[in-house]
């Protein structure tokens, strides 16, 4: 059965209009008969449809109705599909519709129901085509880019309004997130926004160093001060002194060299390895780390005077699932980044392939979402990326994300029931059938309640 949609006829003949309407609803389509253009009107600003199917005559009717101009403004994404009599003696003016693309199709009468049937599927499809473009298109006019970070996200928003706020001031910078979620893009904004922006910027990832090798990159040592040490050799604090320091994974730090990067912090002092001089350096520092380090603290895995003293800014990144806005954006930047590094002819990917990614729950956050693109623009045999060249674990999932449940308190258990079909509803996407099975109920009790409730 191909997705479901909301058709509204238009049509002075109920009784025609009605077998088509239950024809229709056999498929798993909803339907709304009205014998007006006044009326469907009233409808279309009530709900929405994906397709209008309408006897000609009743296009321009109603004496200043214009239902084709109006429901292109209340219902932009609709698609229309025109029953006409070949005799009627507007048929000039149908043939100018459709060579103009302002309706779908043109069905002769008598219509059959295997005619209508066939229009509505191609017509609800271009629907939700137009209205995943839309979507597409409203998400690029938000489109927000700040030193590598790509948002429409108001929590991102507010991220890029701290790195400024921050920026220019002494205070040393926490950033907390997942792995993938652009800690390091936020740290090196920091630093172009700052007046250390001159000088020298380096990062160094924490986890996986033992404490001895950390301590040489991070404080340097000298000539003899373990076996292989040949010559002096200036550590990172030396390297950027003036500039910015970024300790990735200050989380996985062992507990011994925390208490030396605290010494630095609080007086800017550093004693390379198998030195009795201490050096003087300033260096701003910001830290970044995925892991839960308040409980860490409380664990005493952590020291909680360094986690003070790196906390007194903190910016939070939120994981790719709670800024799924973003992800169309992300999409397109990624798509013509890969295109320019891999040299591939892709223009574009469809909508259903966008859609798919959008609903995927991404553990690894942009960075996966990234390299899945890469992937795909690699493997790409055609212009356009489709649903075939996402990754066997994206294409087959059919995991659909909570985004927050309302609270049911004070609702009575109808109220309840129409909720939470209308959410469900909501997850799908319109999709009926797809409800329907999250709902545990068959499909013709699902028609039933939306009927019942209004929900159609």
């Amino acid at each position: 059965m191909s997705e479901t949609a909301f058709i509204l006829i238009v049509e002075r003949d109920r009784a025609h209009a009605e077998r088509i309407a239950e024809g229709m609803r056999s498929e798993g389509h909803a339907c709304s008969v009205v014998e007006s253009a006044a009326e469907a009107l009233d409808s279309l600003r009530s709900r929405q449809p994906d397709v209008i199917l309408a006897d000609f005559p009743l296009l321009e009717a109603d004496g200043n109705t214009d239902l084709l101009a109006e429901s292109s403004l209340l219902a932009p994404d609709r698609e229309i599909i025109l029953m006409v009599d070949n005799h009627h003696p507007g048929q000039d003016v149908q043939c100018d519709l459709a060579k103009r693309g302002q309706v779908f199709e043109i069905l002769a009468k008598p219509v059959t129901l295997a005619d209508v049937r066939s229009a509505v599927t191609r017509a609800a499809e271009q629907a939700k085509r137009n209205r995943a473009n839309r979507a597409l298109r409203e998400q690029a006019e938000r489109r927000y880019e700040f030193e590598g970070i790509i948002t429409g996200n108001e929590h991102m928003l507010r991220v890029i309004h701290m790195i400024r706020r921050v920026a220019n001031s002494k205070l040393t910078v926490l950033i907390l997130g997942e792995s993938g979620t652009g800690k390091e893009l936020v740290a090196r904004a920091l630093h172009l926004h700052s007046p250390r922006s001159r000088c020298a910027y380096r990062a160094i990832n924490c986890a996986g160093l033992n404490e001895n090798l950390l301590e040489s990159q991070l404080f340097g040592h000298v000539r003899g001060a373990f076996t292989g040490a040949v010559a002096d050799h200036k550590g990172l604090f030396e390297v950027v002194d003036g500039g910015t320091l970024f300790l990735d994974e200050v989380g996985d730090m062992p507990i011994s060299m925390q208490a030396k990067l605290l010494r630095t912090l609080e007086n800017g002092e550093i004693l390379p390895v198998g030195s009795s001089e201490i050096r003087q350096v300033d260096v701003r520092v910001v830290a970044a780390t995925r892991r839960d380090i308040r409980d860490m603290v409380e664990k005493g895995e952590f020291r909680d005077d360094l986690f003070y003293r790196l906390n007194q800014a903190t910016i939070r990144l939120p994981p790719l699932c709670e800024r799924r806005d973003d992800i169309p954006l992300l999409i397109d930047h990624f798509l013509k980044e890969a295109v320019k590094i891999h040299d591939k002819r892709v223009e574009t990917i469809s909508s259903e392939a966008v859609r798919k990614l959008g609903g995927y729950k991404w553990p690894g956050n942009a960075r996966e979402l990234r390299s899945v693109i890469d992937q795909m623009v690699v493997l790409a045999d055609s212009p356009q990326l489709g649903i075939d060249d996402l990754p066997e674990h994206i294409r087959g999932s059919t995991e659909i994300v909570l985004s927050g449940i309302p609270s049911t308190a004070g609702l009575t258990m109808e109220q309840m029931e129409k909720a939470h079909i209308a959410q469900t509803l909501k997850l799908t996407g319109g999709n009926r059938e797809k409800t329907a099975k999250l709902l545990g109920i068959g499909a013709r009790t699902l028609y039933r309640k939306l009927r019942e409730y209004g929900l159609q």
